[in-house]
């Protein structure tokens, strides 16, 4: 057993392929193929399942195993940075987990800030779903995550920005020459609800309002929303940092303001290595609290 070991599989399950776990680690595909089944005959148990034709699967044990694994790796990453930030030669990677309006609009800003004052801190970024970014802290793949809302009590957040709710709706639609939209107005018109985590948004503007949408579609999937509302299939309430910048559909503010919280989230039970901790502190001066 060895940590380049518990590295190397790691990488095989976050690349979701030998050869790019290979490629990553400069290692060939033989010899990551003979670190992981290394590992399974020290200890005598399968972690993964292989298939010529669907690749591989990891087993249950091999899933609890993998959160240990990273619990470790993430560890001594840290001592790397301590030791690193100490003789003032800072290294070491920050992985950040995100969605795509976050990863395009906040994002930016903090890291190209951060990079003039730490040039040899380097990142990976994973982008998806809210649920997905949830997990990931689960099972230590991340070390911050952009999240909307207070995700559990395991987290510490830092507010970034208010995000607000707007109307979407396709070219032509008479709400574009309104400007702002009054809930209900909304009530004709064929509806596409949201499903994904800024439904609670939705539900309470309608609730506000005491009006009660005419819903024709429900649809999880934020980019489905954007093309369903691009062909005239309904309008929509949804985040301005994700719609403003889909193409062919105007927006506009709601008579009655309604916003979301952009946030970074971070570990509150476990150690917080000195990147991250300087990393928080440049998104601190870069979207102070108001």
């Amino acid at each position: 057993m060895s940590l380049a070991r518990f590295e190397v599989f790691s990488n095989v399950i976050e690349l979701g392929s030998f050869t790019k776990a290979a490629e990553k680690l400069n290692m060939t595909q033989s010899a990551v193929s003979h670190a992981v089944a290394g590992l399974e005959s020290e200890w005598g148990i399968t972690l993964l399942l292989r298939d010529r034709k669907k690749g591989f699967a990891l087993t249950e044990t091999g899933q609890r195993i993998l959160i240990h694994m990273r619990e470790i790796l993430n560890q001594m990453e840290n001592i790397k940075q301590v030791v690193a930030f100490a003789s003032n030669l800072e290294a070491g990677t920050i992985r950040i987990g995100s969605f795509s309006s976050a990863t395009a609009c906040v994002l930016p800003k903090i890291i190209s800030k951060f990079q003039k004052k730490h040039p040899n801190i380097t990142f990976t970024f994973f982008e998806g779903t809210y649920e997905e970014i949830l997990e990931w802290f689960e099972t230590g793949v991340i070390d911050i995550g952009v999240v909307v809302q207070q995700p559990s009590k395991k987290l510490n957040v830092l507010p970034l920005i208010q995000d607000r709710m707007v109307v979407a709706f396709p070219e032509g639609h008479r709400f574009q020459y309104e400007e702002a939209i009054d809930v209900a107005d909304l009530q004709g018109e064929p509806f596409i609800m949201p499903k994904g985590v800024y439904q609670v948004h939705v539900d309470e503007i309608f609730s506000q309002a005491n009006i009660q949408p005419n819903v024709r579609f429900e649809v999880q999937d934020c980019n489905t929303i954007a093309s369903m509302v691009q062909e005239g299939l309904g309008i929509t309430i949804g985040p301005e940092l994700f719609l403003k910048d889909q193409i062919n559909i105007r927006i506009g503010p709601l008579t009655i303001p309604n916003w979301r919280s952009v946030a970074l989230a971070f570990p509150s039970t476990e150690y917080v290595s000195p990147a991250v901790q300087a990393f928080l502190s440049v998104a601190r001066n870069v979207f102070p609290e108001k």
